[in-house]
């Protein structure tokens, strides 16, 4: 990874990551795979898999990396992408791993989360955190990310 390119807001971490997936020539039908926390991580997850809604692919979420967990993320109507219903057979073309599998106090691992790739040899691994967690958490040193969408949310302002 050395090309670095800077973006802002939402649209600086949902515009890289669908250039991304298309730049891998995935096509209609081809599954993806999010891990990550669940209820943290699944907004997040929601809002990349909306993202990518146009190239028809086959989207799936994987709470922490418990695959026997993994469920279907479809498009709603009116609503937007929802985590739904039991998911098809895994084989990714593409793997999403969530910064907040890296938090303090998540039970995994990052040698979990390079075992899950192993067993998904060919995938691409792009890595989406927030405020350099993957960095932090020391877990650069172990998997190794194709693409890592890495933003900031700082300040946050609350106004009362």
């Amino acid at each position: 990874m050395a090309k670095k390119e800077v973006f802002h807001g939402v649209p600086g971490i949902l515009r890289p990551f669908k250039e991304y997936v298309e730049s891998r020539g995935l096509k209609k039908g081809d599954q993806i795979i999010y891990y990550g926390v669940p209820g943290t991580c699944t907004p997040f997850v929601e809002l990349l898999g909306f993202a990518l809604r146009s190239l028809e692919l086959e989207q799936v979420f994987v709470p922490l990396v418990d695959e026997m967990k993994a469920k279907k993320i479809s498009h709603v109507d009116h609503v937007g992408m929802q985590v739904n219903a039991p998911a098809p057979a895994l084989k990714p073309k593409a793997i999403v791993v969530m910064g907040g599998l890296s938090m303090p106090n998540v039970p995994v691992k990052p040698e979990e989360v390079k075992a899950v790739i192993g067993r998904h040899a060919g995938a691409a691994v792009i890595g989406v955190c927030f405020m350099h967690m993957f960095d932090k958490a020391g877990w650069l040193n172990t998997v190794t990310f194709d693409c890592l969408i890495d933003a900031n949310i700082d300040p946050v302002e609350v106004i009362r």
